[in-house]
């Protein structure tokens, strides 16, 4: 079996993936507008028809803006958890409305979609691994830090969508005030270019084709940039910048191993720091906004 992925936008401006076989699919965050994901999936020759479900990362505004239209208008499953669906506010039918629990799969059709918790500023925050028999494609964008849930699930992935957010210098010395760059960089924010690195370079699968590039910075990072900085890692991997203006092609994911980079070992460091941090409770006072 395989599978069959693309970005259909992808910044703090929204954020919205599809991820299916020839039969079924499933959104995974929905940050765009119905009107902008019907027409991006008309383009790229996928059709509305194919998706079965909705599956919400966390509440803020760039992962949740399309998704009462979109729920709607299809009558789709939106599967959020409830704490989530609170504190983003969701006035989603009742009838449509699913919870999911981390580490446990839920199964549609042949596709097979499990959650689990990552380190993030939001009330209940997850990111998501699809499988369809021995094909795995993960969505790991909003990170704070790599956590070992991410080590876990990333070590598993085909393919990946992984967050590339901030390149540190432009970070540094860009026009965000101080407490917003601390947010950013503080553990419950975004992976940087470097984090997001050395993720791929020390834990990527043999078998991994594609890494999509994801979440980057409006302000603070550039496409060229980081791919770039991937690119002279990547050996047989193909990196895709995943763009917060336009969807990506739609990319066919198979079993097939074309990467024969052996995995590193488990010393995982920043300035000689742990990095494979634990998740910790979620904060108190979550924000409802995106400002990445």
């Amino acid at each position: 079996m395989s599978l069959f992925t693309a970005s259909l936008n992808s910044g703090s401006n929204g954020n919205c993936y599809y991820v299916g076989n020839a039969e079924e699919a499933v959104l995974i965050d929905a940050g765009i507008s119905c009107r902008e994901v019907e027409r991006r999936m008309t383009r790229l020759g996928l059709t509305m028809r194919s998706v079965k479900a909705i599956f919400i990362s966390h509440e803020h505004s760039d992962h949740i803006n399309g998704v009462h239209k979109l729920s709607a208008r299809y009558r789709l499953p939106v599967y959020v958890t409830p704490r989530t669906c609170r504190e983003g506010r969701l006035t989603l039918s009742e009838d449509c409305v699913q919870t999911f629990q981390a580490f446990t799969p839920i199964t549609i059709g042949n596709l097979s979609i499990t959650a689990f918790p990552k380190l993030h500023d939001a009330c209940d925050p997850h990111s998501f691994i699809v499988r369809c028999g021995e094909v795995t494609v993960g969505v790991f964008t909003d990170l704070g830090l790599p956590c070992e849930h991410l080590i876990h699930y990333f070590q598993q992935c085909h393919a990946a969508f992984l967050e590339a957010n901030y390149d540190e210098e432009m970070l540094e010395r860009g026009r965000y005030p101080f407490f917003l760059k601390n947010r950013i960089r503080g553990g419950l924010g975004h992976l940087s270019n470097t984090q997001a690195l050395k993720l791929f370079t020390e834990y990527r699968p043999p078998f991994m084709s594609h890494l999509f590039l994801s979440h980057l910075s409006k302000d603070n990072n550039r496409p060229e940039l980081v791919h770039d900085l991937f690119r002279r890692e990547a050996g047989a991997t193909e990196i895709v910048v995943a763009s917060r203006y336009v969807e990506t092609p739609v990319y066919h994911i198979t079993s097939t191993a074309t990467h024969t980079a052996a995995m590193a070992g488990s010393n995982y460091t920043v300035n000689n720091a742990p990095i494979v941090a634990r998740i910790p409770p979620p904060p108190a006072k979550p924000s409802q906004l995106s400002l990445f």
